[in-house]
């Protein structure tokens, strides 16, 4: 039997938040898996993932999107995941994306695999939908998760934005 157990939620203040990062993460558990609702202050809809603070290039993704319009994919090794879609400040007022990740075996000495899904709410003629899977190129336990708007660079999440963590152990 698997029991889901919340280890923390953060919810963005007044002013916004350039990242929202989970550490300490117990290793206690089997699989993590982060519910984020979210909406970003300017024109970039895309959401990026960090573990362990790893700024190096062992994070490879490959994604399928759609915006109501057309299709797109791609196949990317970079400093972070690039891993989903989100609402911005020109969207229908008060509507945040949400998305979903999931890491089995965070815990385990082998690289690290993750799915997700996301998707960005307006009542406009353009909404995006991402489904993403990808591997993370280390051996170390997942012991913290960051995730911010595209590259970790300007961009913010603001104020309400949440995000939450969660484990998943198993019997």
């Amino acid at each position: 039997m698997a029991v889901k157990s919340l280890i923390e939620t953060v919810t963005v203040g007044a002013g916004g938040a350039a990242s929202i990062e989970f550490t300490d993460i117990p290793q206690d558990g089997s699989d993590l898996v982060l519910a984020v609702s979210s909406r970003l202050n300017l024109m970039n809809v895309t959401l990026s993932l960090r573990v362990n603070s790893n700024t190096s290039s062992i994070y490879t993704d490959i994604y399928l999107q759609g915006n109501g319009a057309s299709a797109s994919s791609a196949n990317l090794t970079a400093s972070y995941l690039n891993v989903g879609v989100t609402s911005i400040s020109s969207d229908t007022a008060n509507t945040f994306g949400n998305a979903n990740f999931y890491f089995p075996n965070y815990t385990s000495v082998a690289n690290k695999s993750f799915s997700g899904d996301s998707v960005s709410e307006t009542n406009g003629t353009y909404a995006y939908q991402r489904i993403v899977a990808g591997l993370l190129a280390t051996t170390s336990p997942i012991t913290s998760v960051a995730i911010a708007p595209i590259g970790f660079g300007a961009y913010i999440f603001e104020q309400h934005s949440t995000a939450s963590l969660y484990k998943i152990k198993y019997d």
